[in-house]
């Protein structure tokens, strides 16, 4: 925990907080990507210590949370057949599809097992030569690689029996589908630093020059998100909009180059639904052709499968920073963790996971900062 309390040092919290409302003279409106940076805000108050005119808003940055609908009701279908061993990290196991969630399914007889890593999932596979052996790959670009190295190592090693249903997002896609939304009141982003590890900051300054937003590489401990908030207030203050990367300990310019290179080699780019938003042009990944025998979609003839979210859900809204998830009319009532609508109330990074369970209820009173 040592090195966790070194950024969440009080005194030098409020130092930040004070050097953050001595340098704001105006509102301005700011985007933490990630879901985890979200919960990290809400957790530890620190949307309260800001200035009255700094909102956060909080964005699409929940990979659970975007997994399209469609994509979850292909996976209860795959889990449901006998003969397969379905695989999935915990936290998608109680997001709800059409009718049901993977642990339905589970106790219906579906053999549904949580793993830690998708390379536990191709154990499987080759200790069960017999059973067909499918993982669940969601996330952002950060979760990626370690499933683009488990279909490597399955076409290397000939497993034939293992497939990944594939749900990949990416994030400088949607950056740029929040900034052209009519609705948007972003004027700067806290990009995520787990997927700058990965990446690198190279695709982004096209992006703050192009919408004029400065760009703020941030962590995910209180002092990290505050400074990340300092630096990118100081931007707007000041008329610039350049990319800032405030998580150097963790992020290189160039990010992983060996993660890239594996990343270019098993994936493609392609158009992708998110969960509530809609389909973001050229904003996810699949598998490369040369990688196609191992896509569960293809395998299991689920690509066709569609949805229709439920319309007392508005997560779409709290992923676009439309709402705050206490806005909707469903939150706490028909929507709760036991009971949830949908993705953004289950998740350990959906927003109102977070409001939530750290008593977010309502709208905060004038002059509770």
């Amino acid at each position: 925990m040592r090195y966790l309390e070194e950024f969440r040092d009080p005194e030098l919290a409020e130092r930040l907080v004070k050097e953050i409302h001595a340098v704001t003279t105006r509102p301005w409106a700011l985007m933490e990507v990630c879901g985890g940076q979200t919960h990290s805000i809400i957790r530890h108050g620190i949307d309260q210590l800001l200035p009255d005119g700094i909102e956060m808003i909080h964005g699409p940055g929940c990979p659970v949370c975007v997994t399209p609908l469609e994509t979850i009701d292909r996976a209860l279908d795959i889990a449901s057949r006998p003969g397969v061993i379905f695989c999935s990290f915990g936290d998608m196991l109680r997001v709800p599809g059409s009718g049901a969630d993977l642990f339905r399914v589970k106790s219906a007889g579906g053999d549904v097992r949580v793993v830690y890593s998708p390379l536990d999932a191709l154990t499987l596979a080759i200790d069960n030569p017999d059973r067909e052996v499918v993982f669940f790959g969601i996330g952002f670009e950060t979760t990626a690689p370690a499933n683009a190295m488990a279909v490597h190592q399955a076409r290397r090693l000939g497993v034939r029996n293992f497939s990944l249903l594939v749900s990949h997002v990416l994030v400088p896609p949607a950056i740029s589908a929040i900034m052209e939304a009519p609705s948007c009141r972003v004027q700067a982003f806290l990009a995520a630093g787990h997927v700058c590890a990965v990446m690198g900051t190279g695709e982004y300054p096209a992006l703050a020059e192009r919408y004029r937003v400065p760009i703020v590489v941030t962590g995910f401990e209180p002092l990290d998100i505050l400074e990340g908030v300092r630096r990118a207030v100081t931007q707007l203050e000041a008329g610039q909009h350049e990319v800032d990367n405030a998580y150097p300990r963790a992020v290189p310019a160039e990010g992983n180059p060996a993660a890239r290179a594996l990343l270019a080699e098993v994936f493609e780019v392609t158009d992708r639904p998110w969960r509530g938003i809609g389909t973001i042009p050229r904003s996810g990944w699949r598998l490369a052709p040369a990688y196609a025998d191992f896509d569960a979609e293809l395998r299991f003839e689920v690509d066709g499968l569609r949805a229709t979210e439920p319309a007392a859900c508005r997560a779409g809204e709290v992923l676009q920073g439309l709402i705050k998830p206490h806005e909707c009319a469903a939150f706490g009532t028909e929507c709760t963790p036991r009971r949830p609508l949908g993705a953004t109330m289950v998740s350990a990074e959906g927003a109102c996971a977070a409001y939530y369970r750290y008593r977010r209820l309502e709208p905060a009173q004038a002059g509770a900062r």
